[in-house]
């Protein structure tokens, strides 16, 4: 409980005390957008790693030698834990942003930093600005920016690391349109460092493996039209792979 309390603090305490450098980005994006890319991506790398190292998370990344060099990609992700955004954003080269829930976007100074490092608000329910969130993540592949989503939706429950919720095919199609790699992340044990011990942190080894690229135009017509199911069935083999390794 103690380490959740001080997380808490210390996420409200940088809102917080960060209004005025907000302000200062804001300005720099006015004229030099790059600049205010590459200062918020440092900060919220940072913070990140500051949350993760007090809530006792020892992290291991395999597979980054494959990852595309000088290039946009899509990833996706297995989804089990709060934590998930924090894993992954400080492991990954390059700038990159998120498909977050619309629900995200209501907290205030909080959106403001998300929109800063280039995350897309999505309103499943709705089904036109689905695809509007599809266009401007193929507008930020574009430009030079990952997006990393998590097509289950929401996180995953289940008692087996190696079963997944179905995968939600409309936010891959920013593969298909721009003919980006799609690199899949197999997170495992994320779940243990919170989740499966509400409400405390609990010290945790979490594992995050960088899968060897799919490059959409390699892919069959059969492949592209069941792409969440072939990325998913992907992701569960390198599941199930990293499973028997800690065995």
């Amino acid at each position: 409980m103690l380490k959740f309390i001080l997380v808490v603090i210390i996420v409200i305490l940088y809102l917080i005390l960060t209004l005025p450098i907000l302000l200062f980005l804001w300005l720099i994006g006015l004229k030099k957008p790059h600049v205010r890319d590459v200062i918020t991506r440092a900060m919220i790398r940072w913070i990140f790693r500051v949350v993760l190292f007090v809530s006792g998370v020892k992290v291991t990344v395999k597979g980054l030698e494959n990852h595309p060099k000088n290039q946009a990609v899509l990833y996706i992700g297995n989804h089990r834990s709060y934590f998930d955004i924090l894993l992954t954003y400080t492991t990954m080269p390059g700038p990159c942003g998120f498909v977050a829930k619309k629900e995200l976007g209501k907290f205030p100074i909080f959106n403001v930093w998300m929109k800063y490092i280039h995350c897309l608000f999505l309103d499943r329910s709705d089904i036109k600005q689905g695809l509007q969130m599809i266009l401007s993540g193929c507008e930020e592949i574009k430009s030079g920016t990952s997006i990393c989503i998590f097509p289950e939706g929401t996180r995953s429950k289940t008692a087996s690391e190696t079963e997944m919720l179905p995968f939600h095919n409309g936010s891959l199609k920013i593969a298909t349109k721009t003919g980006c790699p799609i690199v899949p992340i197999a997170i495992t044990n994320s779940r243990e460092i919170f989740e499966a011990h509400l409400p405390k942190i609990h010290r945790t080894h979490v594992t995050l493996q960088y899968g060897t690229p799919i490059f959409p135009s390699e892919l069959t017509k059969e492949e592209k039209r069941e792409i969440g199911n072939y990325t998913q069935q992907i992701l569960l083999e390198m599941l199930s792979a990293q499973k028997k390794e800690s065995c």
